[in-house]
């Protein structure tokens, strides 16, 4: 078994290059010797996903090479087998010892709001052919009316408006954990926007086709009535990844898969293991910006280890729970702490979510972390 061994006393091992762990890695760069273990060969910009699939055109923008991401430290495409206080065992038997480790590895969920696929080429080509699929369909439905499935309405509606979308889901409320004004709004916008919601129901069965491939079915519902459609997408379901913990050398996780973590965001029980992102048990919901957040907190933390130095930095979950949605280009609807007062929550106008995040998708942060270029 091949095995690399850290001599330096400053080697850093992050596991998972998605949006915290690509952030953490990019953070040390310049004083670790950081190793990055990815499996897939580009990053993936899942918020973008989405609008890849009824646009293909701009389904580019969502895969960034790792190649310009470093400049001192290495990136290993393998996935992690195990981990374990002292560093990690590779799929293929590699061990890398580690002095830091940074867990990063995020959550799966149903294409195509993330690809399964390790390949940026593979993952554009079934992006492409899911449009054909999808263009050539008049019923659209969509499982679950959470942010994912209702930003996937509000895409295809605005590139297709004569296609029919439902979008169901067994919940009696949209986001309930968000301010009535926002939800109102949401409403609204999506009505204007010709989608129709069902809530309160759920399918009785799944439909007979494969999520995203064209098929017309007629499927049974849980209060009675029956649907209709040429093509349907599941929009929940998300999965921490995690499966390298379960021999349970490193930590035990909790019933959702999750590692318990401290304010500073180590692993409880160790003070050189961080977690950050989907995988902490931090009461808050999972999103990219967030795993960011986790990110700078780790890295400043693994810094002043560095320089020998009591790492003091702290991340504290917003009480407000936060949301850029858009539904479309020039729809959506978006909530943030309020600057004035951190404890209430300020809801933002469709033009103000345009003009963060539904233009680009935050493409441009992306193409300045990775160090690529813009192609429009």
């Amino acid at each position: 078994m091949a095995s690399t061994t850290s001599t330096t006393g400053r080697t850093v091992v992050v596991i998972g290059g998605g949006y915290g762990g690509a952030t953490a890695a990019k953070a040390l760069d310049a004083e670790a010797d950081v190793v990055l273990i990815e499996p897939k060969d580009a990053f993936e910009h899942a918020a973008g996903s989405l609008r890849a699939l009824v646009r293909p055109d701009w389904a580019h923008n969502v895969f960034f090479s790792y190649d310009r991401l470093l400049e001192r430290g290495r990136v290993v495409r393998q996935r992690v087998a195990s981990v374990d206080p002292k560093g990690v065992t590779l799929a293929d038997g590699t061990r890398i010892d580690a002095d830091y480790l940074v867990l990063a590895t995020g959550s799966r969920y149903p294409f195509p709001a993330k690809s399964d696929s390790d390949e940026a080429a593979e993952a554009l080509g079934r992006l492409r052919e899911t449009h054909e699929e999808l263009a050539g369909a008049e019923r659209v439905l969509i499982t679950g009316a959470g942010p994912v499935g209702l930003e996937l309405a509000g895409e295809i509606a605005h590139v297709w408006p004569g296609k029919q979308v439902v979008v169901l889901d067994p919940a009696p409320a949209l986001l309930p954990a968000f301010e009535q004004s926002l939800r109102d709004d949401l409403h609204r916008q999506l009505q204007e926007a010709g989608v129709e919601l069902r809530l309160g129901t759920a399918l009785a069965e799944e439909p007979p086709s494969e999520p995203g491939r064209a098929k017309t079915f007629t499927v049974a519902t849980t209060d009675g009535d029956e649907l209709t459609a040429d093509i349907w997408f599941r929009a929940h379901g998300v999965r921490v990844n995690g499966d390298y913990l379960a021999d349970g050398a490193l930590t035990t996780r909790t019933d959702r898969g999750q590692v318990p973590v401290t304010g500073t965001l180590a692993v409880r029980g160790y003070d050189h293991v961080y977690a950050i992102g989907d995988i902490t048990d931090l009461a808050e919901a999972k999103m990219a910006g967030y795993a960011m957040q986790h990110a700078r907190v780790a890295a400043a933390n693994i810094s002043a280890q560095l320089r020998g130095e009591t790492p003091e930095a702290v991340y504290t979950p917003s009480p407000v729970p936060s949301v850029l949605l858009p539904l479309g280009p020039e729809r959506g609807v978006g909530q943030f702490p309020s600057e004035d007062d951190p404890a209430v929550a300020a809801v933002v106008p469709a033009q103000v979510v345009a003009q963060y995040k539904g233009g680009d998708l935050f493409t441009g942060m992306f193409h300045e972390l990775f160090g690529t270029q813009a192609e429009g």
